[in-house]
């Protein structure tokens, strides 16, 4: 992909992700305009959060909501952990995790959009959480130290980027040894159909963007990433292919019943090693238990 290419992949997501900031500060739903977000025809958005995680955040945080499942639920956080939220848009998986790593922990979000930026700090003040702060900057370029990070979270963002294989080096980067990645992305199954991978407007809907699961697991190999697993969450079908293909300038009744089964949101799992000199001795010298 060229510069160019890149660079305006990266001006239609911020385009559209700042206007679902908007729409979620005048109460409508990031997807569906001002619909509900109960209510939301993305079937990739649907359904999220349950009752309770929905009464732990503001609503406009869940409005903004443009992700494709729920990694706070799966990424097994513990307290005192410090947490980045990659992509974090109006901070509903920053301020849950804020939760769950509790006052000794950390949470972080990374956002390039200014208007999503700022509605996250609304809704932190809303909140009031005080362990969470919002940076602003691009998942390509993570402005935080090395080895600083217990676990990286994000949801349905990796797939927007243009140069991946960047992200998950950065990701890996920033981990602690033996720190987790766990995030929600969309992935797909087998070769993508080029109409799509030719659509810039299908990236911002999670679609075109999309790795294949196999090519997933060789990316975060390569970037040094240990324990890969990729989870399916939700199998999209004919039907849900129809909904987030139209639009998009795409002959939908032709290509709907090719991407059947092809494209799932997935929970996508693995570890950055622990160091050789920081793996624990093994125990077989007659001290070495004392």
């Amino acid at each position: 992909m060229s510069t160019a290419e890149s660079a305006n992949i990266k001006d239609v997501v911020k385009e559209k992700y700042g206007q679902a900031a908007l729409r979620a500060r005048a109460g409508g739903s990031s997807c569906c305009g001002a619909t509900a977000a109960n209510a939301c025809c993305d079937p990739i958005t649907t359904n999220l959060y349950d009752a309770t995680q929905a009464a732990q955040i503001p609503q406009e945080a869940l409005l903004a909501s443009l992700g494709c499942g729920n990694p706070t639920l799966l990424a097994e956080l513990k307290l005192g952990e410090t947490v980045l939220d990659l992509g974090s848009g109006g901070g509903i998986d920053v301020l849950l995790s804020a939760r769950r790593v509790g006052s000794t922990g950390k949470a972080y979000g990374l956002d390039m959009t200014d208007e999503m930026l700022a509605l996250a700090n609304e809704n932190k003040r809303a909140a009031d959480v005080e362990n969470v702060e919002f940076l602003k900057g691009e998942i390509e370029n993570i402005p935080l130290p090395d080895n600083s990070i217990d676990v990286i979270i994000s949801n349905c963002v990796i797939n927007l980027s243009a140069d991946k294989d960047r992200v998950l080096r950065e990701a890996f980067r920033v981990l602690k040894p033996g720190g987790r990645f766990a995030v929600s992305d969309v992935v797909t199954r087998g070769e993508m159909l080029p109409e799509i991978r030719r659509s810039v407007l299908a990236w911002v809907g999670c679609i075109a963007g999309a790795l294949e699961e196999n090519e997933y697991r060789s990316k975060l190999e390569a970037s040094g990433f240990e324990q890969i697993e990729v989870q399916p969450t939700r199998i999209y079908r004919t039907e849900d292919a129809r909904e987030f293909l139209a639009g998009q300038g795409i002959d939908v009744a032709a290509i709907a019943p090719q991407v059947d089964g092809k494209f799932l949101s997935a929970f996508v799992r693995a570890v950055k090693p622990v160091a050789l000199n920081d793996k624990k001795e093994s125990c077989c010298a007659p001290t070495c238990c004392k």
